[in-house]
């Protein structure tokens, strides 16, 4: 078990001496009183030239050496004045973070070495690597551009200090001698990001080396960190405006560094002992996707044709959705491959409503699984606030005929309106039920992925309300249908209602059919408190039609569903029952 760092800790920390890497090794300093070796290609062993001596910014510094040069008869072009400048604030700002590590009760060093050189870094460690316990990996450049416009030039600069560093530095710093291994990555490794194809391969070679590491050496606290854009380093008070307009969260410079500090407090603890916040895991992201401005529609309408070969062991989610003994692809999970396909195709625009879905014949994962399944769009309307697909997921049968099994119309809009106030909800509880009474006497046949009812707050014939409070359904579970804008697993708890009135009213079972029409203003998390509030608008011994509506404490709405309609028969509570593969 590793534990946490300490004043007998040594950390090697490349781009240590300034942006957002110093910062966290202040906060580190502050936390573990760790000594912390850091690496930067800017020198600061020349002094000031004379000229800067009186200037204390960037605009003082360019009219200062203007006027030195000139002095001199010289003719300066702006870019050698600002390579000056840069080189004076580089130097301050490196002098800067070591007396601030040095005051947080650190001890620090800075070594001038480019991370890319294994010769030179190798020379430079001389006498210190075998003391190192600890690697935090914060180099990085950026080099933005459209892949077109990218040269090979571009992408060395950006791959080599992410990827080659690493390679040198675990070549200086044996893995087996590492207590940490702190890797900084991004979200656009994570979700890619336009412009930074380079830099987005970089980081995620970061990620998958953060879990081989692990893997081979689990003595070893490793994490790669995908950082959003800070509010501060490479984040120009600029492009904050731009990310804030965009919708894009920064993360406040006390908040990531104090969530990395905890991150090495916890080490490799068993998640139980976690402290609040802390992960077990060798890769984590904070923050969300860099969404591009949308582009302009084109007039044209096209039509697409997406196939997808669906398998049990690709989907381990499906061991939780069993009836009869038979997996069964969930309707919300057709619901979100629709939604999810058309949003590919448009980046920029967000899922808004789905109307008209219908289930013709659900997908069950037996032997007359087909070998492929297609997802077909057409494209019925596009402007550029809003753009309308109707969609279709069919297949094949074994002697060639057409399956078709889920059919509905997906609107995306640029911008979604402002989520609505639900104010007919009433959260009194009145014979309240637990929610895992529901799964345990097979009202609901559903696995852990989707067991997110938590307590049915009160139950009439005109409907019901339930708290909602679903468990994180990993990434490798989810497999085929991760969550994006739609979450196919909350929605899914979210629907669940419709069975809990139908079995306690007429005492059977159902299976969704049709959905007139759904929309969604805002999304739920996992592991968020949400409520569901049912209202029936016609039930019979066959069917139940139903209004749902998703929100909050305070009645504002996350999602609504209306005419959700299933079919109800007494044969499906023996088969709620064979929840389990058989």
């Amino acid at each position: 078990m590793t534990t946490q760092p300490n004043i007998n800790s040594v950390f090697l920390v490349s781009g240590g001496g300034k942006g957002i890497t110093a910062q966290c090794v202040i906060a580190l300093a502050a936390r573990f009183g760790s000594t912390f070796v850091l690496l930067g290609r800017s020198s600061i062993a020349e002094p000031e030239p004379v000229w800067a001596a009186v200037c204390d910014d960037e605009a003082a510094l360019k009219q200062a050496a203007i006027q030195a040069a000139m002095a001199e008869g010289q003719r300066p072009k702006p870019a050698e004045i600002q390579r000056a400048v840069n080189g004076v604030l580089s130097k301050r700002e490196i002098e800067g973070t070591l007396k601030a590590v040095a005051q947080a009760g650190g001890k620090v060093r800075y070594l001038s070495v480019d991370v890319t050189d294994r010769t030179v870094l190798i020379a430079a460690l001389n006498g210190i690597r075998e003391r190192v316990t600890g690697i935090i990996h914060g180099a990085g450049v950026l080099a933005d551009k459209s892949i077109e416009h990218k040269s090979e030039a571009d992408f060395e600069k950006v791959y080599a200090v992410k990827v080659v560093g690493l390679q040198n530095l675990l070549e200086c710093v044996a893995p087996e001698q590492l207590q940490h291994l702190i890797l900084f990555s991004s979200v656009a490794g994570f979700y890619g990001n336009v412009g930074q194809a380079d830099y987005a391969l970089a980081n995620e070679i970061l990620n998958k080396t953060a879990h081989l590491v692990r893997r081979a050496h689990p003595r070893c606290h490793v994490l790669a960190v995908d950082w959003g854009p800070w509010d501060g380093g490479m984040v120009s008070p600029e492009l904050k405006r731009v990310l804030v307009e965009r919708g894009i969260d920064v993360i406040p410079i006390d908040v990531g560094t104090k969530l990395l500090a905890d991150e090495l407090a916890a080490g490799n603890l068993p998640t139980g002992n976690l402290p609040a916040g802390a992960h077990s895991a060798p890769q984590i992201v904070v923050g969300g996707p860099m969404v591009a401005p949308a582009p302009e529609p084109d007039g044209e309408l096209r039509t697409y044709r997406i196939h997808r070969r669906l398998t049990l062991d690709a989907n381990p989610f499906l061991h939780d959705h069993v009836i009869g003994g038979r997996a069964v692809l969930p309707t919300v999970c057709a619901v979100a491959w629709m939604v999810n396909a058309c949003e590919q195709r448009y980046p920029g625009y967000t899922f808004f409503s789905v109307d008209d879905y219908r289930a013709l014949k659900g997908i069950v994962f037996d032997d007359s699984l087909a070998d492929d399944h297609m997802l077909e769009l057409k494209e019925t309307s596009k402007s550029r606030d809003e753009l309308v697909f109707e969609a279709l997921i069919r297949s094949e049968t074994a002697d060639g005929k057409p399956r078709f099994h889920y059919s509905a119309r997906v609107t995306l809009r640029r911008a979604l309106p402002e989520a609505p106030v639900f104010e007919a909800f009433d959260l009194q509880e009145r014979a309240p039920v637990d929610g895992e009474a529901f799964y345990g006497d097979n009202t609901l046949f559903h696995g852990p992925s989707f067991r997110g009812v938590d307590r049915v707050l009160n139950v009439d014939e005109g409907g019901l309300t339930m708290r909602c409070l679903s468990p994180e359904v990993s990434v490798e579970m989810q497999g085929q249908f991760p969550v994006q804008t739609c979450n196919p697993y909350l929605t899914d708890v979210q629907l669940q209602s419709l069975l809990i009135w139908a079995k306690r009213f007429k005492g059977v079972g159902g299976l969704p059919l049709r959905i007139r029409g759904g929309q969604q203003f805002r999304r739920a998390k996992f592991g968020e408190v949400t409520y569901a509030t049912l209202e029936v608008v016609s039930s019979s011994e066959r069917s139940l039609v139903a209004d749902v509506t998703v929100h909050d404490a305070d009645g504002l709405v996350y999602s609504r569903v209306t005419g959700a309609e299933i079919t109800l028969s007494a044969r499906l509570n023996a088969l709620f029952e064979q929840n389990w593969l058989a």
